[in-house]
């Protein structure tokens, strides 16, 4: 494929919080990209349903998974990495919670690697160094790089917002960083989350826990400028667009505006 993506989903991760938690890459990624600090995930604001949504382009409702346990599709929706497989492309993934298995169906991979958040400390740094190792050595045509340290070891152990989700949230950006650095002359890179989070939950239509950002860098997108109105079911659209791939009849979400 003549373009290549890479998608980045950081589990949990508030906008406030992002610009709270003090990494200096977070106005950078504003300066050479488009951004939505206010775009809106799904309800219920839950890990798997919100990221069955990002990749299948329709709301819970209808892919038929509403909690953390995976639901088969009575009416099967195609997804972003089966889109990807059948138009010829290579797609890898990278995650650190095992329940995400289930977005994507068996022989759509290329590459795939799945590491417990809890069997070793920054689980999210070796991911991004897995997925590096990969990307030297398979020509990947899409990536989903996902990080739950945010999540699990920062807002549900501690709080959102407390200081040790902020730090989680710092070191999830250093990563950021060195995907930018590293592949950002190859790949697009987008960053997002699945759903933002209050106390030590999420789950409910607060907007502390619909309201997610997300930030789209490389060369289709205009350097500086802010997205309005965008959900969590336009990120397949918008990806299929980039690569030039088919979206599926059934999807909800469109491509973004602007993509040059």
């Amino acid at each position: 494929m003549k373009n290549k993506v890479i998608l980045i989903s950081i589990d949990g991760m508030r906008p406030d919080g992002l610009e709270k938690c003090g990494h200096p890459f977070v106005e950078e990624l504003k300066k050479m990209g488009a951004s939505a600090l206010d775009a809106q995930t799904v309800f219920p604001s839950v890990t798997l349903p919100c990221h069955m949504s990002m990749f299948h382009s329709v709301p819970p409702q209808r892919h038929g998974t509403t909690t953390n346990i995976y639901m088969p599709q009575v009416r099967p929706i195609k997804g972003l990495f089966e889109q990807i497989h059948a138009a010829g492309g290579k797609c890898g993934m990278f995650y650190g919670w095992e329940p995400l298995r289930d977005i994507s169906r068996p022989g759509s991979l290329r590459a795939a690697e799945y590491l417990h958040s809890y069997d070793k400390e920054n689980t999210d740094g070796i991911l991004t160094d897995k997925m590096f190792a990969c990307a030297e050595s398979t020509d990947l045509d899409f990536i989903f790089l996902y990080m739950v340290e945010t999540d699990e070891k920062g807002g549900h152990d501690n709080g959102w917002m407390t200081e040790a989700y902020l730090e989680r949230l710092y070191a999830a950006m250093d990563n950021v960083q060195r995907v930018i650095e590293e592949l950002g002359s190859l790949y697009t890179v987008i960053v997002t989350s699945d759903h933002g989070g209050h106390d030590r939950s999420h789950g409910t239509d607060m907007p502390e826990d619909m309201t997610i950002p997300m930030f789209f860098v490389g060369k289709e997108f205009t350097p500086g400028s802010v997205l309005k109105g965008v959900s969590i079911l336009d990120l397949a659209p918008t990806i299929a667009r980039i690569l030039d791939v088919p979206p599926a009849e059934e999807w909800e979400g469109k491509p973004l505006a602007g993509i040059r």
